[in-house]
């Protein structure tokens, strides 16, 4: 059967060997609250779909308008078996309750490298940001350099911003995006760091700015947002 937990996914997990990242927009609070709970249903009310599906994510975005979906396979084999016979009935029932959703693209990652976890038990994330890089076209090479030069930009920080709580860096399989999920103690944390002096995170350092200019980078575009459900196998 299917549960709800409130505990936020584990980014980091080995048998996770594709993660699913997804945005629908909702045009309004009350709207995400609606669809969560159209979610909720339409996946409480069915069997678990699949064992290689570990879990499903849904978050409200601080924009009010924004879900963000994350869905933890096995393989995109599990997933692909899941789209093909199970999936519409339940974008069914959610279209059915709360008309007019519109669903943005669905991007398909590899977890590639996390943040160290801290020595004692981390805090519970008051806060997720999700950034989203895009470059100028397909490189798996540029991908995994550009996130290596992240961590030596955060390696070399004199000021690291207080509130962070962990990175996990996600490779885009199409070789052109990178998605870092960020796990924060706040919103008011986040918004602190990108309010210090420098560029966003990260002070003036010359590996910030290696990292922000680097070659074919096209955009990089930076979204908070709440865990409000949490789906796993009973």
């Amino acid at each position: 059967m299917t549960r709800r937990t409130d505990t936020h996914p584990d980014l980091g997990r080995p048998d996770v060997r594709a993660p699913f990242f997804s945005t629908w927009r909702v045009a309004g609070p009350s709207r995400q609250r609606q669809a969560v709970e159209a979610i909720a249903r339409a996946w409480e009310r069915r069997p678990w779909p699949a064992r290689d599906l570990r879990g499903y994510h849904i978050y409200t975005g601080h924009d009010g308008s924004t879900l963000l979906h994350h869905s933890q396979w096995a393989s995109e084999e599990a997933y692909e078996a899941f789209a093909k016979t199970q999936r519409q009935e339940r974008v069914d029932e959610i279209d059915t309750a709360v008309p007019g959703i519109e669903r943005l693209r669905l991007g398909r990652y590899r977890h590639y490298r996390s943040t160290p976890r801290r020595d004692t038990a981390p805090p519970v994330p008051g806060c997720v940001v999700v950034v989203d890089v895009e470059f100028d076209g397909p490189d798996p090479e540029r991908q995994r350099a550009w996130v290596d030069a992240v961590f030596e930009a955060l390696a070399s920080e004199p000021e690291p911003a207080p509130g962070g709580i962990s990175a996990h860096f996600h490779l885009g399989t199409d070789g052109t995006r990178v998605l870092n999920y960020a796990e924060w103690e706040s919103a008011q944390t986040h918004i602190d760091a990108l309010a210090a002096p420098g560029d966003g995170i990260g002070s003036a350092t010359a590996q910030w700015a290696r990292v922000r200019n680097w070659p074919g980078l096209m955009s990089s575009s930076v979204a908070r947002y709440d865990h409000a459900l949490g789906l796993v196998p009973d």
